[in-house]
């Protein structure tokens, strides 16, 4: 079974500013409904969800308390639907300023486990809500969002990139279980993108050096990143699942 874009319900997580709202807009253009998740940015969810017309709505939730997730969901299909797919793009509080980032001998298990908490504990609550309405339609997408830091780990970002990592694996086997009820489990991996909150720390010179690196010529930006994680929940990703597609212009060969 597929379902349009325009015919389907989307929660995207962290979606209120950076590349989670790129997400979200790209959605809509598509026509999807789509739920705004949120944990702080309540004016930028709300002022976007405006934005984006009646189809759109901001929701408020810690992903990391499964209590708020399940609340969340509830609100989501009495307002939209039941979620026909999710995207897990949430972040902790983070940086990519590799100048800033802490060394492996001053780095704490505290900062890896707070990486954790949003990145593999959010995506296991998010599946473990929505999985019962999925499965019961035959359909679902879960496009979790990664790194080329995988593949390319240039920056000390330690922390960030072990639980991305944990999360691809999750990503993994969790499209082995969820593919007989019709569920689908991929990741995109982005490098730096230019420009968003996250990464509004990055100097310059750094920006310069990795659009001369890339075949493209040119840093990935927020947009292209989105038209990917449109691709998974398209009809044309029918049959693809368990998959790592690296979107940065090339600069990593996975």
């Amino acid at each position: 079974m597929t379902l349009p874009l325009s015919e389907q319900t989307v929660i995207v997580t962290g979606a209120a500013r950076g590349l989670g709202a790129a997400i979200a807009m790209a959605f809509a253009r598509e026509g999807a409904k789509v739920a705004i998740n949120y944990r702080n940015s309540r004016e930028q969810a709300e002022a976007l969800a405006e934005s984006l017309g009646e189809r759109a709505h901001a929701f408020q939730a810690d992903i990391r308390d499964g209590a708020a997730v399940t609340e969340m969901l509830t609100d989501v299909t009495r307002r939209l639907g039941p979620p026909t797919t999710v995207v897990h793009n949430a972040l902790a509080d983070f940086s990519f300023n590799g100048d800033a980032r802490l060394k492996l001998g001053e780095l704490s298990w505290e900062a890896m486990t707070a990486q954790l908490d949003t990145a593999v504990k959010g995506a296991l609550n998010l599946i473990q809500a929505t999985r019962p309405a999925m499965a019961a339609a035959g359909f679902g997408r879960v496009v979790t969002i990664g790194t080329n830091l995988f593949q390319n780990p240039v920056v000390p970002y330690h922390d960030y990139t072990a639980a991305k990592g944990a999360l691809l694996a999750l990503t993994r086997t969790a499209a082995a279980e969820l593919g007989p009820d019709g569920i689908t489990v991929n990741m995109v991996s982005g490098g730096l993108l230019r420009t968003t909150d996250a990464s509004a720390a990055t100097p310059e010179a750094v920006f310069d050096l990795i659009a001369g690196s890339t075949p493209l010529r040119r840093v990935t930006t927020p947009e292209e990143a989105a038209d990917a994680v449109l691709f998974f929940a398209s009809p044309w990703a029918r049959a693809v699942t368990g998959q790592n597609l690296i979107v940065d212009g090339g600069l990593v060969f996975g």
